[in-house]
């Protein structure tokens, strides 16, 4: 057999053991895991003790919930003439494995293989996060931007031009961060003079970005629901709508003002594209040619 079909098999067969419980959460037992990493005769369990307690100490070290990823069990088993025991046993999930893998000895082949696996599956779960984190944080802005497009086409059917709506949505960015203005906001932020001209926005938390979109909202149903018209009585109300968002996150200790920078939307959006291109491009491919001789 070659390197490749051992690989792949060794691959197929892990992804083939794993379970879910009851709260879809998918694990493998411990003993499994041992013999996986090469854990073999009647001591196998006390020698695999090591590993699995030195990645508990790890994932503690880590500051994570240790009960998270080790669950304890335990189940009966027939040893022979009909009696049984306990034997206990642990539910480990893809983290649990990778800690326990990477605290075996790399020097032995099948210790080696789950290390790559697991970090691999661990890299994975890591990139699927910061992914969900970057959608959200443009669905976010693409939703602020919307809300914005909304309110001002109100606005201009009220007497307020795109130079007013500019001005209104300063005052309100103004009362929502604690009395910075857009161009303090910018350098407070750390944002390149290269880019003055672009949203504030582009460079915020997404609470900030939250913030904005539901003051903008307010202030938008406001204005129609009291048939508000002209630039200064417009430009009150959506000061009022944002110190009132300021107001209910400054209750939460959350001061839009301190949030820290977030990386650029732009880099954000071209990250997400490349890795559209990626998948909808790539496939996995076993070779023909026998490349594991």
């Amino acid at each position: 057999m070659t390197n490749i079909e051992i690989f792949k098999q060794n691959y197929e067969y892990l992804e083939s053991i794993w379970q879910k419980d009851e709260n879809g959460v998918e694990f493998i037992y411990a003993r499994d895991l041992a013999k996986i990493l090469g854990y073999q005769g009647k001591d196998y369990w006390r020698n695999f003790q090591n590993p699995l307690e030195k990645a508990m100490i790890s994932c503690k070290t880590n500051g994570i919930p240790v009960l998270d990823h080790f669950a304890s069990v335990s189940e009966m088993v027939e040893v022979g003439s009909g009696a049984k025991r306990e034997i206990k046993d642990y539910k480990l999930t893809r983290y649990a494995c990778y800690l326990t893998a990477q605290n075996g000895d790399s020097r032995k082949e099948e210790i080696a293989f789950a290390q790559n696996y697991f970090a691999t599956q661990t890299r994975n779960f890591e990139l699927v996060m910061q992914r969900k984190n970057d959608y959200e944080r443009i669905l976010e802005r693409v939703e602020l931007k919307e809300a914005e497009r909304i309110f001002s086409e109100e606005l201009y059917q009220r007497g307020v031009d795109d130079k007013g709506f500019a001005r209104v949505r300063s005052k309100g960015d103004q009362a929502l961060f604690g009395g910075y203005t857009t161009k303090q906001m910018k350098e407070k932020l750390g944002v390149p003079e290269k880019y003055n001209n672009r949203p504030l926005a582009d460079f915020l938390d997404p609470i900030a970005i939250t913030a904005k979109k539901l003051a903008t909202q307010v202030s938008n149903y406001n204005v129609k629901e009291k048939n508000l018209k002209g630039e200064h009585t417009i430009t009150k109300e959506h000061i009022d709508s944002n110190n009132t968002i300021r107001k209910a996150l400054i209750d939460r200790d959350i001061y839009p003002e301190d949030l820290p920078p977030a990386e650029d939307i732009k880099k954000v959006e071209k990250r997400i594209n490349k890795d559209i291109k990626s998948i909808t491009k790539y496939k996995i491919k076993y070779p023909d040619n026998d490349l594991g001789k």
